[in-house]
């Protein structure tokens, strides 16, 4: 059966694509789900099985102004179907839908070093060139790597770190002796 999260999700995105309104509903749920995500109060009240449904659409109601009806609506049918615990699972599969709808993709340099910029944005416009999307761009810094990079596009890593190059070697001549 297919996960409850990626079908909402896909509800969401298709009305939202429909009516033309992907990037506010992208940019509403992120705002909701954050907004949820900090506040201890929220998750209680949204994720309590001892609040009735209509009590929650009220909360709701409340705590949003301003929103698109459509996540409004798909707000409530998830308080109706007790789904809202799922809420950021959600958020995670729409971000996905709308990255590949607007053709962008994740990419994170690590190296043991902190990088010049110039040389981070220099690998994420080569990236770019190279698979025709827009990088949304990040660099971390992880001294366990000894030197060279890890570049991770998407769910794909291109391990060039030193640290991956004498595991390797150390795997040969274990295999040689």
């Amino acid at each position: 059966m297919a996960d409850a999260a990626r079908v909402y999700a896909g509800a969401l995105f298709e009305v939202g694509r429909e009516k033309g309104k992907l990037d506010t509903l992208q940019q509403q749920l992120s705002e909701f789900t954050d907004a949820v995500d900090s506040n201890h109060e929220l998750q209680v009240f949204f994720f309590s099985p001892y609040l009735s449904s209509e009590e929650k659409k009220e909360g709701l109601k409340r705590a949003i102004s301003g929103a698109e009806p459509e996540l409004i609506n798909f707000l409530e049918l998830l308080v109706d179907k007790q789904r809202m615990p799922e809420i950021f699972r959600i958020r995670r599969e729409f971000e996905e839908l709308w990255k590949q709808e607007n053709r962008r993709i994740d990419v994170t340099v690590t190296s043991a070093v902190e990088l010049d910029p110039e040389v981070v944005e220099k690998i994420g416009h080569e990236v770019e060139r190279q698979t025709g999307e827009e990088v949304d761009l990040s660099s971390a810094v992880d001294d366990r790597i000894l030197g060279g990079i890890v570049l991770q596009v998407g769910n794909m890593v291109l391990d060039a770190s030193i640290r991956s190059r004498l595991e390797k070697l150390r795997k040969s001549v274990a295999t040689a002796a």
